[in-house]
């Protein structure tokens, strides 16, 4: 009886696994990652669209953004002021050593302003918003998502975006705004109070020199960062809930990508405004 001959089987090289290493991991970072900038920009136009529709037609939810902004202004506010006080203390008090060295104590106003206005509000509020705001919106839609209600609402006709997002994204560029005055606000306080009665300082130094060197430009690039960064992380939030996958366990993948996705593309986007901003208006030398 004849032996049947062994069946040669192609065992993959070394090249091969690495040619399908990288082509899995394509698949599963780089292109994801463009896949969801696209649709998170594709929602971001249709929720700006659907807003000034609204806004024009007078058919804006009002009811639905005032229990937004309601909502978002009180999972915020108490973590902004625990955050903005000691972060303007330490700025005050490093400030507050650096120039006692080189002998410039009467410009500490000045310089704990410009840091507070320019950088510190800004940087406290995409804390604030991305981890408190984007959170709740995430988990809201989510929730929402794996419940079936997203698509119910699209069999009867009734646009997400529109009633949804659009919603969303006004009350997160209204409180982010705010908080970011509150910020700039409890900071410049902050700042004032640990000058004069920890560091010694003078009332009408700390004043006078904050008036010299800070202007209203500032205060405005300052809040006008703060609108930017409530709407991304609006849109980011958005998206990621209303792709919730998986059931329960979903939702938590989602708000951790909501969180995580949000504090990423804020500070790439302080960067840029700022970067943007300080060539456009140079600071004159005096």
């Amino acid at each position: 009886m004849p032996v049947p001959k062994s069946v040669s089987v192609d065992t993959p090289t070394d090249l091969d696994v690495i040619v399908t290493f990288g082509l899995d991991w394509w698949r599963r970072h780089p292109r994801q990652s463009v896949a969801t900038a696209g649709r998170q920009v594709s929602m971001a136009w249709h929720a700006i669209e659907e807003l000034a529709r609204s806004l024009l037609g007078r058919r804006f939810p009002h009811a639905e953004f005032l229990r937004q902004s309601a909502f978002m202004a009180s999972v915020s506010v108490t973590p902004t002021l625990l955050v903005a006080i000691p972060i303007a203390a330490i700025v005050s008090i490093q400030i507050g050593s650096l120039v006692s060295q080189v002998g410039a104590t009467t410009f500490i106003g000045a310089v704990n302003g410009l840091g507070i206005i320019r950088q510190g509000a800004p940087l406290v509020t995409s804390l604030m918003i991305a981890g408190a705001v984007g959170s709740s919106i995430c988990a809201d839609l989510g929730s929402r998502t794996i419940r079936e209600e997203i698509d119910a609402m699209r069999v009867m006709g009734v646009d997400p975006v529109r009633r949804l997002v659009a919603p969303r994204l006004l009350a997160a560029v209204l409180v982010s705004t705010l908080l970011c005055g509150l910020v700039v606000f409890v900071g410049f306080a902050t700042g004032y109070l640990f000058d004069i009665f920890i560091q010694d300082g003078t009332p009408g130094s700390y004043i006078s020199t904050f008036a010299s060197f800070a202007v209203a430009g500032d205060l405005v690039v300052a809040l006008v960062k703060a609108a930017v960064f409530g709407a991304l992380t609006a849109i980011i939030a958005c998206d990621c809930g209303l792709n919730t996958k998986g059931g329960p366990g979903g939702v938590a993948n989602a708000v951790n990508s909501a969180v995580v996705s949000s504090a990423i593309v804020l500070f790439a986007a302080n960067i840029a405004l700022t970067q943007i901003y300080n060539t456009l208006f140079p600071a004159e030398v005096i």
